[in-house]
């Protein structure tokens, strides 16, 4: 099996397979580790690195566009005997933007087999769409996936499984970056803050979530010392509290809809003092939390994040922790307490 993540996670990925879930690397490049076929199926929907799982790929190689389209689509033509296509059908075409002009290169190979489909099957050509499949179950996805890793060399799958990591379109009045970040968890978890509902943003400065969960309808308790720029500062829905977010509890008998937390903190600190006593207390239904992972080892802070002693064990539900496609080196986990 392939697995594809950011490029520069490799390695962390390649560990978190051998460490997590007893996967050896076979080979490894910018953004992907192969494994030996047959194994791999019970991690899809647990491992936080991955973004999608390219299940029994079968590696081409060509030294031309045409060659590598013509082979592409053999291998798809071959593979759709006896199958009927009667739906939308994915036709992802990928590969790392590091290597420079390898870009280009996939997309001459896409149009070229898209005109050697056309001639040969002009109705399943017509139901391909780029899009991606949003995953994040661990059921696989029926297709055509491409992934190239270098320009002469490409890995090719029928099924894939997506693992819920999506880019997002920006919003210019988001106060920053982070904005993305929670608007792609929201996938993950599969809610998002809705009118009526109140969210507690910790550490909230300077407003990318709490903007994010106002534009939606919902209240917003902000708190943060520093100030709140952009869309966030002086929105009518976002009450700006400048408190210590680790000493701030909700009124006593008070549930907050959702808890929302990224902090530049150490995580267990984080995890320590704002994640266990908000779930063990059930001060939230949901929750959207971030853990910086670039002063500790990330697979050993994995590895507590999924032991049974984890407040995310012990007091949540539908956890899922993901290293989402806007995360640099942070952890995303979302779940809703057990209570």
């Amino acid at each position: 099996m392939l697995f594809i993540c950011q490029a520069g996670f490799e390695a962390l990925l390649a560990r978190e397979l051998a460490e997590g879930f007893g996967l050896a690397a076979i080979e490894q490049g910018p953004g992907w580790v192969l494994v030996a076929a047959g194994q791999g199926r019970a991690v899809l929907s647990d491992a936080a690195f991955p973004q999608i799982v390219l299940a029994s790929p079968e590696e081409v190689r060509g030294d031309s566009v045409n060659q590598l389209a013509t082979r592409v689509a053999d291998f798809f033509l071959g593979s759709l005997r006896g199958e009927r296509v009667e739906a939308a059908w994915p036709s992802v075409w990928t590969g790392p933007a590091e290597l420079v002009g390898l870009g280009r290169r996939i997309s001459s190979v896409e149009s070229a087999f898209g005109e050697i489909l056309k001639r040969k099957l002009a109705r399943v050509a017509r139901l391909a769409t780029a899009e991606r499949p949003r995953g994040g179950d661990g059921v696989p996805s029926r297709g055509l996936f491409v992934h190239f890793t270098d320009f002469g060399r490409a890995w090719m799958a029928r099924d894939a499984v997506a693992c819920g990591q999506r880019r997002m379109a920006d919003d210019e009045q988001a106060p920053s970056r982070s904005y993305l970040k929670v608007e792609e968890a929201y996938g993950l978890l599969g809610r998002e803050p809705a009118s009526g509902e109140t969210v507690c943003d910790l550490g909230a400065a300077p407003g990318g979530w709490s903007y994010s969960a106002a534009r939606r309808g919902a209240r917003v308790i902000a708190l943060d010392n520093g100030p709140l720029k952009g869309g966030a500062l002086g929105h009518p829905g976002i009450e700006h509290r400048r408190e210590d977010a680790f000493r701030f509890r909700p009124a006593d008998g008070e549930r907050l809809d959702w808890l929302f937390c990224d902090m530049v903190e150490e995580p267990h600190e984080v995890l320590a003092r704002i994640v266990t006593p908000w779930l063990a207390q059930g001060w939230c239904r949901r929750f959207v939390v971030n853990l910086k992972f670039g002063r500790v080892d990330p697979v050993a802070l994995l590895r507590e994040l999924r032991s049974a002693g984890s407040p995310f064990a012990r007091h949540a539900t539908h956890v899922r922790i993901r290293h989402l496609y806007h995360d640099r080196e942070e952890f995303t986990v979302v779940g809703e307490t057990a209570g």
